[in-house]
């Protein structure tokens, strides 16, 4: 019996789940010691030990633990001098936290089309937006339709994939511009040998409970600015400026991340390096079983990346295998495994409607054929070979 089975009550032992936690170290342990010692809320410290943690995983010197990976965007973007009514480019196909985190600033996104080949932020498409639509003037790049001034690019690296970065880092030196990344779904991937989360400026990670981790909520902020660093435990800290004296000399929040969480979070970065070794040799069952299937494409890997396979994602040809991946999503379900396309592009979105966006037709197509399959890092054999059999058996009978 895994850990997965452990973990779901008996009425749902049939249901193969998308992503649910693996439960499996000294997760137990460290939970009881903050409750033996009273070290259970936003102090203690396994607060400060998950935060190395992390930092020092990806390689970064400063991490700054918050309550979700959203309140994480909310402080990265305000500590690298973002503004209201400024701009950030942002990828369209991710979920919404990132552009919600913009908002929340008052400043405005401007939503990047995916490429092609690993569905991340299109490097060109960024570069064309640039040159093409943008002025620099008075010592800083304003867009020239709405006239505001361009301050930053926020890539999200989605479903375990890097972004390719590189000409992304230049074309921010170029026109003088911060990088946010949101690596939310890719902790433990590596582009060019390198590992996400310190690629750039600063980065964001959230370790809601279907992440390749999870404390139940929880997020992180790395970097290697130790100034932004101490803005950002500043702020999430409701900006003590005299915490004795109850001094506050500018707005903070109450982004902290209690002992608790912290707590599970150590236990599962002790196993992180097992889980990510899980999810690619599930990604590779998943390819070699797919890779024949006509009007079925696999989820590619860069030669410069190591992907962590967060959800392994396919694209469903509704001419080639005979249905969408709707009608797919729907066959899975009577099954009892749990599928889910990708989100709405964020250019589709009625909540960001007053927010600017290009043509994007890379990630409605990819909205329209893609479907992510159970990727649950302890998902048992026999229920990897059901969705294989289901997705093989669907083109068989619509042929």
């Amino acid at each position: 019996m895994n850990s997965r089975s452990r973990m779901i009550p008996p009425t749902e032992t049939k249901v193969i789940p998308l992503s649910v936690p693996e439960i499996r170290g000294n997760e137990w342990k460290y939970v009881k010691e903050c409750l033996d010692t009273g070290w259970v809320s936003s102090v203690g410290p396994f607060v400060e030990r998950f935060e190395n943690a992390v930092a020092n995983f990806v390689g970064a010197r400063s991490g700054v633990a918050t309550v979700n990976g959203t309140a994480a965007l909310h402080i990265a973007l305000q500590v690298a001098g973002v503004e209201a009514g400024d701009e950030v480019l942002i990828s369209a196909l991710t979920f919404i936290a990132p552009a919600y985190a913009i908002r929340y600033i008052g400043a405005f996104p401007i939503f990047v089309d995916a490429e092609a080949q690993y569905w991340e932020m299109d490097a060109q498409k960024v570069a064309d937006f640039l040159k093409k639509g943008c002025d620099w003037r008075k010592g800083a790049l304003y867009n020239r339709i709405t006239g505001r001034r361009v301050r930053a690019i926020l890539p999200v690296h989605i479903l375990g994939h890097p972004v390719d970065v590189n000409p992304i880092l230049e074309l921010a030196r170029k026109y003088n511009l911060k990088i946010v990344e949101d690596a939310t779904e890719s902790l433990g991937a590596k582009y060019h040998g390198r590992m996400v989360g310190n690629l750039s400026d600063i980065a964001c990670f959230s370790f809601n409970g279907n992440k390749i981790i999870t404390t139940g909520g929880g997020g992180m902020i790395v970097t290697d600015n130790e100034e932004w660093a101490r803005k950002a435990k500043y702020l999430t800290t409701q900006a003590k400026h005299d915490p004795l004296e109850y001094v506050h000399n500018e707005i903070g929040y109450n982004y902290r991340l209690t002992n608790l969480l912290a707590a599970m979070g150590c236990a599962q970065m002790e196993q992180l390096p097992e889980y990510v070794g899980a999810k690619r040799r599930i990604a590779n069952l998943y390819s070699k079983a797919l890779e024949n299937v006509s009007g079925i494409t696999p989820m590619r890997e860069a030669p410069w990346a190591c992907s962590t396979f967060w959800l392994y994602t396919i694209l469903v040809d509704r001419r080639e295998f005979g249905i969408d991946s709707r009608a797919l999503l729907r066959k899975l379900g009577k099954q009892k495994i749990q599928a889910r396309p990708l989100w709405q592009p964020l250019h589709r979105s009625k909540a960001l409607a007053d927010c600017g966006a290009f043509d994007c037709p890379v990630a409605d197509e990819l909205n329209r054929d893609a479907l992510s399959l159970p990727s649950s890092a302890g998902i048992a054999d026999e229920d990897l070979q059901a969705v294989i059999a289901v997705l093989t058996s669907s083109k068989s009978h619509n042929d």
